[in-house]
């Protein structure tokens, strides 16, 4: 009996799985797509070419490369440092919206790392967190009565968090019923923002997955813009930031309908 032939993929999850293999090597060559997605040259340079022009890639002779980021990305040590204080206060107003028997998703991010901390204090019975990031899981490991779903994928070091296709398909047959994202830019009319794609995508199957979705991030994340667009402000119901967040910004969400608590 012959071998049968290895499933042809559709363009979005090919070009998906091409920036997996970026993300893994930094770079990736026509003759790579080609010999392990069973395409034409034409349509790997096609890819490549769609790729590059959504910002996912950097096109060079043969292939592509990894962008730089916008700005760069701070080791998770200094982060968890950085408006410690406004990051705990925020992740005790989360904390107050979680009702017993809930669902809910923790993205990635150091606000959402106070979180889950702060779920150690005062957990709501039987809850179930969805996480895909390693370093919010681990305060709640061991949590009795907690219920944790953990999304698998490929490891981004810089944030600890597993993503890629794998992940965004595990995301996409679970549903919650609050999600709560840490973001890395939120401008009202741009809307939310992140450094890596593959973290934008999953985000976003988060987001379509979830009944209401709150945004927790401090104020130095309000009116800033980051490389990759994860969804506009229609899609968020509200912003748990603190304070020290200019008037004008919290007057701009507000008229745009999002509930704002200044923590």
């Amino acid at each position: 009996m012959k071998d049968a032939k290895p499933r042809r993929l559709l363009t979005e999850e090919r070009r998906r799985q091409i920036l997996v293999v970026l993300g893994q090597q930094g770079r990736v060559t026509i003759d790579e797509i080609v010999r392990q997605f069973g395409v034409s040259a034409v349509t790997a340079r096609s890819d490549l070419d769609a790729l590059s022009e959504s910002g996912a890639l950097v096109r060079s002779h043969g292939g592509g490369i990894r962008p730089l980021a916008a700005v760069p990305e701070h080791s998770l040590h200094a982060r968890d440092r950085i408006r410690h204080g406004e990051k705990l206060r925020i992740a005790e107003a989360a904390v107050d919206l979680i009702q017993p028997g809930q669902t809910i998703i923790l993205c990635s991010g150091t606000t959402s790392v106070a979180l889950a901390r702060s779920l150690r204090q005062r957990c709501p019975d039987n809850l179930t967190v969805i996480t895909y990031a390693l370093n919010v899981a681990a305060p709640l490991a061991d949590l009795p009565g907690l219920s944790l779903v953990m999304l698998g994928g490929f490891l981004r070091q810089v944030s600890s968090a597993l993503v890629g296709p794998q992940a965004e398909s595990m995301m996409r047959s679970l549903y919650a019923d609050h999600c709560f994202l840490s973001t890395v830019g939120l401008d009202v009319n741009v809307g939310l923002t992140t450094l890596d794609i593959m973290e934008a995508q999953l985000n976003r199957c988060m987001i379509v997955n979830s009944a209401q979705t709150t945004v927790i991030a401090d104020a130095t994340k309000l009116g800033h813009r980051s490389l990759f667009a994860i969804t506009d402000m229609r899609s968020v119901r509200r912003v748990i930031t603190d304070k020290a967040a200019e008037s004008a910004q919290v007057d701009a969400l507000r008229a745009a309908g999002v509930e704002v608590t200044l923590a």
